[in-house]
């Protein structure tokens, strides 16, 4: 019940917050750093919030891995948190997203002022050609380009089909690509609004170099990312918490 309670109180207070924000600070979007710093304001409150209300922290594994210049990053994708937390702990992160974000009021603003990549995926080919000399440009600007190269929320332990984009922009940027996973919708739940107490791991792995054959790179990306995503929602000990939260094997299907 209590946890009802607190995820309730948290549902309302992020996107609450999220809106009073983005209204006030309305000006910032004149300019892309100024935007980027209030979203990463917004974020960490968003963060704090979750912390102090749910009870939900989080870790960080393979901080080696973390590029503070221009890179490429494959994400997993499970629930709204890794977009929160990425845009926080990256100097300059810019988000490949779909073009349907881009018209929610308030959030689409924001994201358009960020420099985020919107992506008309009923395009086709015109779409990729689009993204590609979007990232390019953002790649310039010292930007670290994140794509979820399975395109939508996948639940914990599942695995969604890994489309060509990602490699698309391996290929096209030439730079390392960083695999990340977590294991956040054990803690942050999709759908639905339940935030359980614990802590959330997040890990950037060890970079994939550029040179590959597209087919070689995706097989290689999707196996560092699931490896890992799975190795986090595993079981606890018997008896036991694990590091990274309670036993929450009764989330995967």
């Amino acid at each position: 019940m209590l946890t009802t309670l607190r995820s309730a109180a948290y549902g309302i207070l992020m996107p609450l917050s999220a809106l009073v924000t983005g209204l006030v600070c309305l000006p910032s979007v004149l300019r892309r750093d100024w935007a980027l710093a209030v979203c990463k304001v917004w974020g960490r409150l968003a963060l704090g919030m979750l912390k102090v209300v749910c009870g939900t922290d989080y870790r960080i594994e393979g901080r080696g891995n973390m590029p503070d210049g221009p890179a490429l990053l494959a994400v997993k994708h499970q629930s709204m948190w890794e977009t929160i937390a990425l845009a926080v702990l990256l100097p300059n992160p810019c988000f490949v997203l779909k073009k349907e974000l881009i018209a929610i009021p308030v959030f689409g603003w924001w994201c358009r002022a960020a420099g985020f990549i919107a992506v008309d995926r009923a395009a086709g080919a015109n779409a990729m050609r689009q993204m590609l000399d979007a990232a390019r440009e953002r790649l310039d600007e010292g930007c670290q380009i994140l794509i979820f190269p399975e395109g939508t929320r996948i639940a914990p332990g599942e695995t969604g089909t890994y489309h060509p984009g990602v490699a698309g922009l391996y290929k096209a940027l030439g730079t390392p690509c960083v695999p990340v996973a977590h294991n956040s919708g054990l803690f942050f739940r999709y759908p639905g609004i339940r935030r359980e107490p614990g802590t959330i791991t997040l890990t950037f792995l060890p970079p994939i170099e550029p040179g590959m054959k597209r087919s070689q790179f995706l097989a290689e990306v999707k196996s560092a990312i699931e490896t890992e995503a799975l190795r986090l929602v595993a079981p606890a000990p018997s008896g036991k918490a694990a590091e990274r939260g309670a036993d929450k094997s009764e989330y995967l299907r």
